[in-house]
C-alpha cells in the first residue's frame, strides 16, 4: 500500500481515479479547493469504497499555502496531479487565470518532488498540447504543433517544465494525455458535474436531456468530417482511472528510464458530435432538442489517438463502449436532484 496525493481529487477524473486507487488497497490523501466541485463528492467516493479519503481545502497556486499542506505530509509516496482550470472556451477569456493556477500549482508541486525524489508523480495531460494534428490517429512521437487555447499551452508548458526539472534533479514522471473523458461510475455516486454552466458536450447533453439546460447547441456543421461536425475520441472516465494507478506502479516499480514518459490515453476511435448525440438516444431511448450554432473559437476539427504504446508499455486498453458511457453519465444525471 502506498501514500498518494490526489490533486483536484473531488473533480471528475480525479474522484474516479481516488475511487480506483482505495479499490486498490492505496492510502488517498486528497487536496482539492472546489473551484469547479463540492465536498458532496467525498460522500460518492466513501459509498463506493467504503473509506473516507482525508482532504483539504488549499489553492496550491499560493506557494505558501502549498508548501504549509506539503509539509504536513511529508510521507507521501505518489502525486497525480489533476488539480487544473481545463475550459478551452474560458481560457480564451481568461488567460491570465489559467496560467497562474495551472502552471503555477505544477511548479509548486515539484519543488517536494525535486526533495523527494522517490516521490512518484503522474501529470494530468490532454491532447491539446498536440494542436492541429498534422496526422491521425495522434501518436505520442508526433510533431507538437502550436496550441490553439491557453489552456492548451499551459500542458505543454507543464509537460516542458516536467521534462528540464526532471532531467535537472534525476527522477522521472509520466503525463497522461487524454483525449475525451466521458461517462460516469456505474453506480451513480460520482460523475461529471461542473458548477456553472457545462464546458464539455456530455454534461451538457445529460442537463439538456433533464430539462436543465434548454435546447442542446453543436458548434459547426461545416468542417470537413463525415457529418460536418467535429471528431473526438470519446473515453469513459472509469478506463481513464484505471490508467493513473498503472502508471503510478510503473514509476514506484522503477521501470520508466526517461526523465518524462508520455501516453495517449484513448479508445483509438473517433466520433461525431452527432454520433455522440445519437449514441445517447440510443443508450438511454431519451430524444434530445438540438440544432447547429456557429463554430466555437478554439476548437480542432477532429482528434483521436494512437494508444499502442500505452497497450504495450502500461497493459492499458480502453475497455468500455461509447454507448456504456451515455448510460452512466445520464444514471448519474437522473441520482442528483433537479436543479
Amino acid at each position: 500500500m502506498s501514500k498518494v496525493l490526489v490533486t483536484g481529487g473531488l473533480g471528475y477524473i480525479g474522484s474516479h481515479t481516488a475511487v480506483d486507487l482505495l479499490e486498490g488497497g492505496h492510502e488517498v490523501v486528497i487536496v482539492d479547493n472546489l473551484a469547479n466541485t463540492s465536498p458532496a463528492v467525498l460522500d460518492g467516493i466513501e459509498a463506493i469504497t467504503g473509506k473516507r479519503p482525508a482532504w483539504e481545502d488549499v489553492d496550491l497556486a499560493d506557494a505558501a499555502a502549498c508548501a504549509a499542506f506539503l509539509a504536513r505530509h511529508e510521507d507521501l509516496d505518489s502525486i497525480i496531479h489533476f488539480a487544473a482550470y481545463k475550459a478551452v472556451s474560458e481560457s480564451l477569456q481568461k488567460p491570465l487565470d489559467y496560467y497562474h493556477n495551472n502552471v503555477g500549482s505544477l511548479v509548486n508541486l515539484l519543488h517536494y518532488v525535486r526533495s523527494n525524489p522517490s516521490c512518484a508523480f503522474i501529470f494530468s495531460s490532454s491532447c491539446t498540447v498536440y494542436g492541429a494534428a498534422d496526422t491521425l490517429p495522434v501518436h505520442e512521437d508526433m510533431k507538437v504543433n502550436p496550441a490553439e487555447s491557453p489552456y492548451g499551452k499551459t500542458k505543454q508548458i507543464g509537460e516542458e517544465i516536467l521534462r528540464d526539472v526532471a532531467a535537472a534533479h534525476d527522477f522521472n514522471v509520466i503525463a497522461l494525455r487524454y483525449f475525451n473523458p466521458v461517462g460516469a461510475h456505474p453506480s451513480a455516486k460520482i460523475g461529471e458535474l461542473p458548477l456553472g454552466v457545462p464546458q464539455n458536450l456530455v454534461p451538457f447533453i445529460t442537463q439538456s436531456a433533464a430539462g436543465l439546460r434548454g435546447a442542446l447547441k453543436v458548434f459547426g456543421n461545416d468542417y470537413a468530417t463525415r457529418d460536418g461536425t467535429c471528431i473526438r475520441d470519446y473515453i469513459h472516465v472509469v478506463d481513464v482511472a484505471k490508467a493513473h494507478t498503472l502508471a503510478m506502479e510503473r514509476l514506484l516499480a522503477g521501470k520508466v528510464s526517461v526523465p518524462l514518459e508520455v501516453f495517449n490515453l484513448g479508445t483509438g476511435d473517433g466520433s461525431t458530435v452527432v454520433e455522440v448525440i445519437n449514441a445517447f438516444e440510443e443508450a438511454t431511448g431519451v430524444k434530445l432538442d438540438w440544432g447547429f450554432a456557429d463554430r466555437r473559437p478554439g476548437d480542432a476539427v477532429e482528434a483521436y489517438a494512437d494508444t499502442a504504446r500505452a497497450a504495450d508499455v502500461l497493459g492499458w486498453r480502453a475497455e468500455l463502449p461509447l454507448k456504456q458511457s451515455m448510460a452512466d453519465a445520464w444514471r448519474w444525471q437522473q441520482s442528483l436532484p433537479r436543479g
